[in-house]
């Protein structure tokens, strides 16, 4: 199996994990502190495989890196948007339904990718893009 399908499946299966985890642990408590502490445990243990790596001293290079520094910064700025809306949602609905809405994601992001990045997506894997869409509507609705 290829490391990136390998790694993609383990993201998967830890997203599930979110979901359920956040379900349960959002009872009672707001939604927007509970994914405060979230977001600072997973700094917290990013950091230390950064430094377990030994990679800490690659922190300089990205920080001198205008460009990658501003594309990360946005990028942490609307995966936190995204986590706040998610948490929000998850309290408030079914983790059913929330989650299919979300990956709709799946659906934006080869947009996204197709118009600002240049990618290319065969009729196939267009196919498939369009079926991840039918079928968060139909988990939606169903």
């Amino acid at each position: 199996m290829a490391s990136w399908l390998l790694f993609a499946l383990l993201s998967a299966v830890m997203a599930a994990l979110v979901s359920i985890f956040g379900k349960i642990g959002l009872e009672g408590v707001d939604a927007n502190t509970a994914t405060a502490i979230r977001a600072v445990i997973m700094a917290a243990f990013l950091v230390g495989v950064v430094l377990v790596e030994g990679k800490a001293t690659q922190i300089g290079e990205v920080l001198a890196n205008r460009k990658a520094l501003l594309f990360i910064v946005l990028s942490g700025l609307a995966g936190a948007l995204s986590w706040l809306f998610y948490f929000m949602a998850i309290k408030m609905g079914e983790v059913s339904k929330v989650a299919p809405i979300d990956k709709l994601s799946v659906v934006l992001a080869v947009l996204f990718a197709l118009l600002f990045l240049g990618e290319k997506l065969s009729l196939l894997g267009g196919i498939g893009v369009v079926l991840i869409g039918v079928g968060v509507l139909l988990t939606v609705i169903g």
